[in-house]
């Protein structure tokens, strides 16, 4: 029988017991809900979130033209065919997300305005014990779970990284930050300086440049800027001649995987080559006289950081008509009027914008203990970038830096349904990761390689993150080329997965 609706302990009403609890409903949680929905209908679920909303990321950003830095075809999740452009407004994300839950009745399980706080496991009981509070009145609820799948995202939703300029609190305009962008911002009419270079400042730049009097882009190093068409061109001749939506999407999906699996490639292995490629492909969409070296060649390797992705090469656009520019500098101090700079320029701003990025959340900030004892994130190990170490009958959702997130989330909640079959099969209430005696003295690196990947965010918390080692299944993998085969065949009976 399927169960629509979780039930109720018999030993206390106050307590919520579900067969898997699942934290977030934005693209994470909500494609967890509908993998495990599709393999075990039987089983009970309920899906927790903070937000009023579904959505994640594309409930809280709300500034001027927010949309995808990713194509849809693979942000979008496999099982529904994405039929839009591939570069998407949030409003059409949201949309689409909508329909997933409306499609498959996942409304039913999911609870809004549920904020975890604390999450224990108890070995004696088998099960996690996750305190709530609930809405605006701060009502604390206690639920209970079998398996916790923490798809929560990786950064605080309800702030952004802001740092420390001197002068901030004189200067006489509007300081914002796109995480609280607020509803009433008018900027007709003004001088605006966008602080940053990143997808967000990408995003943001080319949607207000018309309305702004002028719109700088003030960064403190360069970023690689990549612009392509917001539909691609085979999705319109596929369109054209009426092929099937299902197949549209898997086509798109497979050549967007590959062209991106190239651009990887040559990154790595030829990077200059790849640099050259870039800049080159800017350099005809940007103002003659703009300094390239000097505003768009980064001192990192392409890939080392994330690619800012132009639909349409709109920023660009807004460049050449003399709408938008860019300045590379460092801030000396915030004036009355706007920004001084360490090379003595003044930029003259009635608004602020500052797309200085995000805070990386470990885990949601919520407290874990196991039997007890806290739980230190950073003395963990991870198992293949989805669990770890000490913890039982946990899992976790990191998506790719390169890829769309959504290709890893998939690819886990493949590998989740495939864990709790076995332990199922295996008549195993508990799982949890644990070094074998050959693993014991490996070498253990940070979560992420900063010579792979190194954006602030993670710079500023990876001593918070768990560690990684040297050799499988203690690694945690970046690229979907190499865990679409390795996460399908993983071994769960190869000894580093304990079972009781």
């Amino acid at each position: 029988m399927t169960m629509t609706q979780p039930a109720r302990t018999a030993l206390d009403e106050r307590v919520e017991h579900v067969d898997v609890l699942i934290v977030g409903a934005g693209i994470s949680g909500i494609g967890a809900a509908y993998h495990l929905r599709e393999r075990f209908p039987d089983r009970s679920l309920v899906v927790l979130d903070a937000l009023e909303s579904h959505g994640g990321t594309w409930w809280t950003h709300q500034y001027p033209g927010v949309r995808s830095d990713s194509d849809l075809f693979t942000f979008g999740y496999r099982f529904k065919p994405w039929r839009g452009p591939s570069i998407a407004t949030s409003a059409e994300i949201l949309h689409y997300l909508g329909e997933v839950i409306s499609e498959n009745g996942l409304d039913a399980y999911i609870r809004h305005q549920h904020r975890v706080t604390a999450a224990s496991w108890s070995t004696e009981d088998r099960r996690w014990t996750v305190e709530v509070t609930r809405g605006e009145t701060g009502e604390e609820l206690t639920f209970t779970t079998d398996f916790l799948w923490m798809c929560q995202g990786y950064y605080r939703h309800d702030q952004g990284y802001t740092p420390q300029w001197p002068g901030v609190d004189r200067f006489g305009g509007d300081v914002v930050h796109p995480q609280k962008w607020p509803a009433d911002l008018d900027l007709t009419g003004k001088q605006v300086v966008v602080i940053g270079s990143g997808a967000t400042a990408a995003t943001l730049i080319p949607a207000i440049a018309d309305s702004a009097a002028h719109v700088t882009m003030l960064q403190r190093s360069p970023t690689f800027f990549y612009a392509r068409p917001k539909t691609h061109d085979l999705a319109v001749q596929l369109r054209a001649l009426d092929v099937p939506e299902d197949w549209t999407h898997e086509i798109l999906r497979r050549a967007y995987i590959a062209e991106l699996n190239e651009l990887t490639r040559i990154s790595a292995e030829s990077p200059d080559l790849a640099r050259e490629f870039l800049i080159e492909s800017m350099r005809p969409q940007l103002p003659p006289d703009v300094d390239i070296d000097k505003h768009f060649n980064p001192t990192y390797r392409p890939w080392q950081q994330r690619i800012a992705v132009l639909p349409d090469g709109d920023m660009f656009t807004a460049m050449r008509e003399g709408k938008a520019s860019v300045v590379t500098d460092t801030i000396e101090t915030f004036t009355e009027t706007g920004i001084r700079l360490s090379s003595g320029e003044e930029l003259q701003a009635d608004v602020v914008v500052t797309a200085t990025g995000f805070d990386l959340s470990v885990f949601g900030d919520i407290a874990f203990t196991v039997d007890g004892e806290p739980v230190d994130f950073a003395q963990t190990v991870t198992y293949r970038g989805l669990m770890f170490t000490g913890l039982p009958n946990l899992a976790y959702v990191f998506g790719y830096f390169r890829h769309s997130w959504t290709l890893r989330a998939d690819l886990i909640s493949d590998f989740v349904c495939r864990l709790l079959a076995h332990m199922e099969q295996k008549g195993a209430s508990m799982v949890v990761p644990q070094l074998r005696p050959e693993d014991a003295g490996m070498p253990l690196g940070p979560w992420v390689d900063p010579e792979n990947f190194n954006p602030g965010y993670l710079a500023r918390s990876m001593h918070l993150m768990p560690k990684q080692g040297d050799r499988e299944p203690w690694t945690h993998l970046h690229e979907y080329a190499e865990e679409k085969d390795l996460l399908p065949a993983a071994d769960l009976d190869d000894g580093t997965l304990v079972y009781r």
